[in-house]
């Protein structure tokens, strides 16, 4: 069922429960996205796919998905001779695709649809999400991620996910673009132990964030499960507002071999610790699928 709650209601009241990567469900359903749209490739070619990887992770107690837009972007789509009216339908689908598994689900708990919104260096498709300092302004930048947004927005999603922003010039950025919308946000970093990729200390980082209304959580995701804890109670003691974490596997991404190297960290079992830094949603991002999620839902007595 969609919720008759907003998210930041749920987020004031307890801990909800949130999905985990996409890509790799999508990639273990036999889709293949070695493709600079990577999954947003999905919802022009196969909408239905992604459908069933939101239900798979509903399925499995999550309470919050993100939409397949993380790469979807005007300019990516345009690469590929999709105009911009195709592309601001396929944004809409994704937010429909997710609200389409909310529905099939068959569950009375209440779900959220959260619409994603990657940083500027997904759509360069070369790993530069991981660095940040694209040599972009933040009015250059506010200019890329604007048109989006408005777009997603349109679409009426639950929240928009301001995620894996590895700059705080975007996520300032990103924070102006938000305003008016009509739409509430959270926003997270990646990050690489108390600093953004781009280097920045997080204090810094999230203190962006602390008078925004519209954005109703701060945190960080597409991060090592180790960096989750210090982040987390950074993000609570600046900006007082709920800590959303969703780290990766534990593994690394090889962005020139596209590949991911090194092991498995993640466990249900740190999920606690989070809670007790101040983390409210709680989830997963690359390489953390449905098991996970049940595990974390399990954990946090939702399930």
């Amino acid at each position: 069922m969609t919720s008759t709650i907003t998210l930041a209601e749920a987020l004031a009241a307890g801990t909800v429960v949130l999905d985990g990567g996409m890509s790799n469900q999508l990639e273990s359903a036999g889709h293949d996205l070695s493709d600079e749209l990577w999954s947003a490739r999905l919802l022009a070619e196969q909408p239905e796919a992604v459908t069933e990887a939101h239900l798979a992770y509903f399925r499995a107690g999550a309470d919050v998905t993100i939409t397949a837009s993380y790469q979807a972007t005007f300019e990516g789509f345009g690469k590929r001779g999709i105009n911009p009216g195709r592309a601001a339908e396929l944004m809409a689908l994704s937010v429909e695709s997710a609200r389409e598994a909310a529905g099939q689900a068959g569950v009375s708990r209440p779900l959220w649809v959260a619409a994603s919104v990657g940083p500027y260096g997904a759509m360069l498709a070369d790993g530069s999400e991981y660095r940040g300092r694209y040599g972009l302004t933040v009015d250059e930048l506010e200019r890329f991620h604007r048109p989006r947004m408005e777009a997603l927005a349109a679409a009426r999603p639950d929240v928009l996910a301001l995620e894996t922003v590895p700059d705080a010039d975007e996520a300032a950025a990103l924070l102006r673009a938000v305003r008016g919308l009509g739409v509430p946000a959270w926003l997270t970093y990646s990050v690489a132990g108390g600093s953004t990729r781009a280097g920045q200390p997080l204090e810094e980082a999230f203190a962006l964030a602390a008078d925004v209304d519209e954005v109703i959580a701060v945190g960080v995701n597409c991060c090592a499960p180790e960096d989750v804890d210090g982040a987390a109670a950074t993000a609570a003691r600046v900006t007082g507002k709920p800590v959303v974490v969703y780290p990766n596997s534990g593994e690394t991404w090889d962005a020139g071999s596209r590949s991911w190297t090194g092991r498995a960290t993640f466990t249900a079992d740190q999920v606690k610790g989070w809670q007790q830094a101040g983390a409210r949603l709680i989830g997963g991002c690359c390489r953390v699928g449905p098991e996970a999620i049940s595990g974390i839902a399990e954990t946090l007595g939702a399930a």
